[in-house]
């Protein structure tokens, strides 16, 4: 892997902008391929090789580890930092019911799996190292794209431009390439931001997540191995600093008391990090040479922990497209290709993101005809056997269309 600085303009087939966890394996995924790649990224080279712990746990489905497995990264991945996820209990309020849900009632060995975000970041940096056809160009911003008819030309911070075939934006829900190139984007902002850290416990977890809709704040519990968990508390922002200075023996007791000690006493192993919740949805994933993928396309609120798995689903879907009209020997990027990708990545995502949204706004509603309709729905959830069974099936997600 080559790390060049671009003196006249390049031309490459594929630029990639963005090296986070999907840019980079959208860079595996044509890692067996011709075309020549380019990943273009702000940070340092250092801190994408050795990215730190971020506090974030990032949930898989069944799909997703096939395809992190393809690409060669799950492998750079130790088992012992996959923990599954076997049952998930969803409570509302103080009631003591609950909705449940079992991997055992789709024949899986688990709902899902949890891996920390910072191992698959450095898991697929590793991955791609290697790579013949693609040069990693890093400490560079991107100023601006210009549309032409056979190639977009990308200008970079440092005055220099790249020329290429298909440019792939993956630069966050906030993605600059995205404006760059007129793509509106739908965004709702929460209000709210979540707090995560890990903790140690003293009763086992069982391998059972748990996602508590308490008055006023939520808090989710996630299994990892032994007895050690994520906690991810989503609160109003305002209330945040609070919850960030509040002393460590005081935290501890707070979660502790707040899962009514189902897990003994609790303590925090890690720091804490907080994350502003705003959801996105590009009204479209492509454009002239260009495409979405990753939060630059579907930013997800992370209650149905959806959000790196339908990134893995994009580049799955375009590395697809992208090599059966190289094996025909047509244009990377046409607009039939692009569209085909636009419409089946639609499909695999909106109605998941809509309805995530509506069960966001519904367990956040503090109204009582709201918290009386939360009981219901859980209550209906567990009678309904086609109801559970489809939001197992989007738990589990064993295949990709």
């Amino acid at each position: 892997m080559k790390k060049s600085g671009v003196k006249q303009p390049v031309h490459y087939d594929i630029a990639i902008i963005g090296g986070g966890p999907t840019g980079l394996a959208f860079a595996a995924s044509l890692r067996h391929t011709s075309v020549r790649l380019c990943l273009i990224e702000k940070q340092s080279e250092s801190k994408i090789a050795e990215p730190t712990f971020d506090g974030r746990d990032t949930a898989l489905t069944h799909s997703s580890l096939d395809i992190l497995d393809d690409l060669g990264i799950l492998p750079r991945i130790s088992k012992n930092n996959i923990a599954p996820i076997k049952q998930a209990s969803v409570i509302n309020g103080i009631s003591s019911y609950a909705l449940n849900f079992d991997s055992r009632d789709e024949n899986k060995d688990a709902l899902g799996y949890l891996v920390s975000n910072y191992l698959i970041r450095k898991a697929a940096y590793d991955s791609v190292k290697p790579q013949k056809n693609l040069d990693i160009l890093t400490d560079f911003e991107v100023t601006s794209i210009e549309k032409e008819e056979a190639h977009n030309t990308i200008h970079l911070s440092n005055g220099h431009a790249i020329h290429a075939s298909l440019v792939v934006a993956a630069d966050s829900r906030f993605s600059k390439c995205r404006t760059m190139m007129g793509v509106p984007v739908s965004m709702r902002d929460f209000g709210r931001t979540v707090v995560v850290a890990r903790m140690k416990h003293d009763k086992p977890h069982n391998q059972i997540a748990f996602e508590c809709f308490h008055y006023g704040r939520t808090l989710a519990v996630l299994p990892l191995h032994g007895n050690t968990c994520s906690v991810v508390i989503t609160l109003p922002s305002d209330q945040v600093p609070d919850l960030l200075a509040l002393p460590t023996k005081d935290f501890n007791q707070q979660i502790a008391e707040r899962f009514e000690h189902r897990l003994g006493a609790m303590e925090l192993i890690t720091n804490r990090h907080s994350y502003p919740l705003v959801a996105t949805y590009a009204d479209r994933f492509v454009g002239h040479r260009f495409a979405l993928l990753g939060d630059a396309a579907v930013g997800m609120h992370p209650v149905t922990a959806h959000g790196y798995n339908f990134g893995l689903y994009g580049v799955k879907t375009l590395s697809e497209q992208i090599v059966g009209a190289i094996g025909l020997g047509q244009d990377i990027a046409s607009p039939a290709g692009l569209k085909k990708f636009n419409t089946t990545h639609r499909r695999n995502t909106l109605p998941i993101y809509l309805g995530t949204n509506i069960i966001v706004g519904l367990f956040t509603d503090e109204r009582p005809a709201a918290k009386a309709v939360r009981g219901a729905v859980l209550r209906a959830g567990n009678l309904m056997k086609p109801f559970k069974q489809l939001i197992t099936k989007q738990l589990t997600q064993t295949a990709v269309v």
